[in-house]
């Protein structure tokens, strides 16, 4: 086993979620995938970071969802999870919100 592994064996989902958002922005979808959740438990650990990252004097930059029909794009959304659809065209081919930590 390599010793990467072995370290991101030993730390918790959070913990593994909050290494990967100091490497590189990644989406919900994107974050499920390599840690292998459900996408729905990645938004209730996303808050808990945002708590944790504040603590450590960094903070969780929230890239918001955009309408990939009319380019509407969600600023000041307080939800971590994605709108349903675009209040302005009404469609719901929406760009997924994508997390980093600074």
């Amino acid at each position: 086993m390599k010793i990467e592994a072995q370290q991101n064996y030993n730390k918790t989902i959070r913990q593994r979620m909050a290494d990967l958002l100091s490497k590189n922005d990644m989406s919900a979808k994107e974050l499920s995938q390599e840690l292998g959740i459900r996408e729905k438990d990645v938004f209730d650990h996303i808050s808990h970071i945002a708590r944790s990252a504040k603590a450590q004097d960094k903070k969780l930059i929230i890239l918001p969802s955009q309408c990939l029909s009319c380019g509407y794009v969600f600023e000041g959304r307080k939800r971590y999870t994605p709108p349903g659809r675009c209040p302005y065209c009404k469609k719901s081919h929406l760009r997924d919100p994508t997390f980093k930590i600074c």
